[in-house]
């Protein structure tokens, strides 16, 4: 994947419906050749699906649910059969498989608390599971649909300079050094 197949991503996570002729043109190509990078990324599985972002709130589903789950046991059948259990319910967004006290996260859309009690019950009727904590979304302060790509992959980008702190100046992924005390003066530090 080079930057012209990471613009043409953002450009389409920004805008899936774009058509190829205004994303060419974003991306600095023409039409074909642009449709060509479009339809390998969709092979190579870069692309999994175009879709429509949905307003929970402005289509009934107010209540979001974060459910923590500790598994009653790490078997490939209990595994099995608690994912049976929440392909059942359309109400599950996404299932995280985590590491720390809990195992799983699983976020929720539901109308209301009578809704998430409802699929609490099923699914605690379902699967067997050690304990299962639930937090309920106040307010989502922000939530990106796009990933945050790079114009260079990052295994090629160059070092980002960190603002020097207190007389110490760094390079992300290097160690720390000592700025030597006529690189910093009360504006901050000077260019290197």
């Amino acid at each position: 994947m080079d930057q012209i197949d990471r613009k043409i991503l953002t450009e389409l996570q920004r805008d899936a419906t774009l058509p190829i002729a205004a994303l060419a043109a974003r991306v600095g190509l023409s039409q074909t050749p642009c449709w060509k990078r479009v339809q390998k990324l969709e092979a190579a599985g870069i692309i999994t699906a175009r879709v429509a972002v949905v307003d929970p709130a402005k289509v009934g589903l107010g209540l979001t649910v974060l459910m923590d789950v500790e598994a009653m046991d790490h078997t490939a059948e209990w595994r099995a059969a608690f994912l049976a259990a929440l392909d059942a319910i359309p109400e599950v967004m996404e299932v995280l498989r985590l590491g720390g006290t809990s195992d799983y996260q699983i976020r929720i859309v539901v109308p209301d608390m009578p809704a998430y009690d409802a699929i609490y019950l099923a699914l605690t009727d379902a699967v067997s599971m050690r304990a299962v904590t639930s937090r309920f979304v106040m307010e989502t302060l922000r939530k990106r649909p796009d990933l945050p790509l790079r114009p260079d992959p990052p295994a090629l980008a160059k070092p980002l300079r960190v603002a020097a702190v207190a007389g110490v100046r760094s390079t992300v992924g290097s160690r720390l050094r000592a700025a030597p005390a006529s690189a910093v003066s009360r504006a901050g530090p000077r260019a290197p």
